[in-house]
């Protein structure tokens, strides 16, 4: 055996090792958050206010915006439309059932910068605090695919119970 073929034998198992490693690491994640579900189903009579084609791109812990949450059906990114309503916010990705954030469970909605996985132009992602449960909460991001998300956001904003005018700031990366 030549020095080349032990060089290309421990390139290839260290390989594996990493791809197993992340397969591991995946799953406990997966196990440990599957005691949460985003709501489904969007309520009957709701009204359209506003509607984008979007890129969401992760749910993570509130605060922690490099800490993913493995929450079904949101556990991976895909693309799909967010339409704002009366109720709340829909979001009807491909491949996955309709979530359906009612505005009682919306907390916060902004901008950011940064989310495990994506990092883009200050301010291009929107994030959107929400309640799981009583608990929990998460930040989900979403990457408007059609324009400025000024309008969007704004929308979300006057659905956030107590939020009055005051209007969350654009602090880029939240953190």
């Amino acid at each position: 055996m030549s020095m080349r073929d032990i060089a290309i034998a421990i390139t290839i198992a260290v390989a594996l090792l990493v791809l197993l490693s992340m397969l591991f690491a995946w799953r406990r994640r997966l196990r440990r958050d599957s005691g949460l579900v985003a709501p489904l189903g969007v309520p009957e009579h709701a009204e359209v206010i506003d509607r984008h084609e979007v890129l969401y791109v992760s749910t993570t812990r509130h605060g922690e915006p490099l800490e993913r949450v493995a929450l079904s059906p949101l556990a991976y990114r895909a693309r799909g439309e967010a339409a704002v309503t009366d109720r709340g916010l829909a979001l009807c990705l491909d491949g996955a059932p309709t979530v359906f954030l009612a505005s009682a469970r919306l907390i916060e909605v902004d901008r950011a910068t940064v989310t495990i996985d994506r990092v883009v132009e200050p301010g291009g992602l929107v994030r959107v605090a929400w309640n799981v449960d009583d608990d929990t909460v998460v930040d989900s991001y979403l990457r408007i695919a059609d324009g400025d998300p000024q309008n969007f956001i704004s929308a979300l904003q006057r659905l956030v119970p107590d939020a009055g005018d005051a209007a969350a700031p654009d602090t880029g990366a939240t953190s």
